[in-house]
């Protein structure tokens, strides 16, 4: 497989992306580990720091960031899929800031090992300014503002924009207003895997790679090349889960797709802004997604690929050239200055995690010694980092204000059997992009998109 082909992050990595050997045969452990992305590699490496005689093995079916780590949009944001009403509505308010708070120290946790492993992957704290180009979206960014507060957050987390100020962070067309927090960091999400992989082997973690993990049982972690036995399996396979057997129903994998420009002149860059290197997105309902990288492209991302029946996955899925020509369009319409052709170097997608009831998760069960850790809904840079701390604390069993936050143990209701799941997922996509075409037609506030919300949860 070329892997240099899976993303334009993947692409530019530094150093040879030659799989690691597979596992020989039989093998035991004290923590086997399934996944070698974001998820699994921050448990092995806060496991391996707090306790160095652990025994941890590492099980990946392709190469480290093979799946969403290499290929997302480069955000490591405080964002959590569950919103603070949804949270307080469940755990109470102070839980729900707990929670929130928590993800903004996860920003600041990544950037302090990215230093201190000496990880060369672009690590950039700009904020992040989400825009509003019309006044229903500019209503939704005030409503955003007002709900911040009542949680807690102040002009320190979350701040309202003008449109000069707006304006000001990212020049795109039309903006009116929008805002900005500072909690993100822009990231080369590849390198920062890659990276971190070869720190937990420096800390004496094994990583086996090219040895797909068929089954997942209590003790054991087997694969074709045998069968790795340990007290704690942990299941880190986010939007690959499906494809476990007895895990067809635990979330559902929603391909995000990216493009990425040629690197762009000075003269468009003093144009767009984007100086400090924000990471920005819209208040409309389809989510988009961009940051300037390091190198002076635009990584621009969105929803708009369709759910595959029997959540399936499948490489022919991360390309779907109606998107990617969308994607190009919507770049052209935010950023005029890129002309009628939007100079497009790289297309790529992949598969990301949802729970059925958009709730992340990570927990424990002590009676089987099995753990797990996701349903980031495409939030997981930062997410899995959290995750890979309280799971090394549930495993350890040090109780702490990790282990207490709501997210923990966290049981997400199945998705419903086919085909009604294929149906209410597709579904759902239709409405939001139905709802951001009647909003700029109307000017109002979209009710069909906020009933939609109300199902979810949100």
């Amino acid at each position: 497989m070329r892997y240099q082909e899976l993303s334009y992050w993947l692409s530019s990595v530094d150093g040879s992306l030659t799989p690691r050997p597979a596992l020989p045969g039989d093998a035991d452990a004290d923590v086997v580990i399934v996944g070698a992305g974001y998820t699994g590699l921050w448990t092995a490496y806060y496991l391996a720091a707090a306790d160095p005689t652990l025994r941890i093995t590492v099980l990946e079916k392709e190469i480290a960031g093979y799946g969403a780590s290499g290929r997302n949009g480069g955000w490591c944001s405080a964002l959590f899929p569950t919103s603070l009403p949804a949270l307080a509505r469940r755990h109470g308010p102070d839980r729900a800031l707990a929670m929130q708070r928590a993800m903004q120290e996860t920003v600041r946790e990544v950037g302090r090992v990215v230093a201190a492993e000496g990880i060369d992957c672009d690590w950039q704290p700009g904020g992040t300014v989400v825009l509003a180009r019309t006044e229903v979206q500019l209503g939704r960014a005030r409503a955003a503002v007002a709900e911040a507060r009542e949680y807690g957050l102040d002009a320190e987390d979350l701040v309202l924009l003008d449109a000069a100020e707006a304006t000001a962070r990212c020049a795109a067309d039309g903006v009116r207003g929008g805002t900005y927090t500072p909690h993100c960091a822009a990231v080369h999400p590849a390198r920062l895997v890659r990276g971190l992989a070869r720190a937990v082997e420096r800390r004496g973690v094994r990583i086996f790679e090219r040895t797909p993990v068929t089954a997942v049982r209590a003790g054991a972690a087997v694969t074709p090349a045998g069968v790795v036995r340990a007290p704690v399996v942990v299941r880190a396979t986010e939007g690959f889960t499906p494809t476990l057997p007895g895990q067809r129903r635990a979330v559902a994998p929603v391909y995000s797709l990216m493009v990425a420009t040629e690197s762009l002149p000075a003269e468009t860059w003093a144009r767009i802004g984007l100086a400090e290197r924000e990471t920005f997105s819209d208040y409309r309902h389809v989510i988009i997604y961009g940051q300037r990288t390091a190198d002076g492209r635009l990584a621009f991302g969105g929803r708009g690929a369709p759910y595959h029946f029997g959540s399936r996955v499948s490489p022919g899925y991360d390309r779907e050239p109606q998107v990617f020509a969308a994607l190009r369009r919507v770049l052209g319409e935010l950023f005029p200055v890129l002309g009628p052709d939007v100079p497009v170097s790289h297309t790529w997608g992949g598969p990301l995690g949802v729970a059925r009831d958009w709730s992340a998760s990570v927990g424990l069960d002590r009676t089987t010694g099995l753990a797990w850790a996701g349903g980031y809904v495409g939030d997981g840079v930062g997410t899995s980092n959290l995750a890979g701390r309280t799971l090394a604390d549930l495993i350890r069993g040090v109780p702490s204000d990790l282990t207490a936050l709501p997210w923990v143990n966290h049981r997400s209701p199945k998705w419903e059997p086919e085909p009604l799941r294929w149906l209410a997922v597709n579904a759902g996509l239709k409405v939001m992009f139905s709802a951001d075409d009647a909003e700029l037609r109307s000017g109002r506030p979209s009710r069909r998109a906020a009933a939609f919300s109300r199902l979810l949860g949100h």
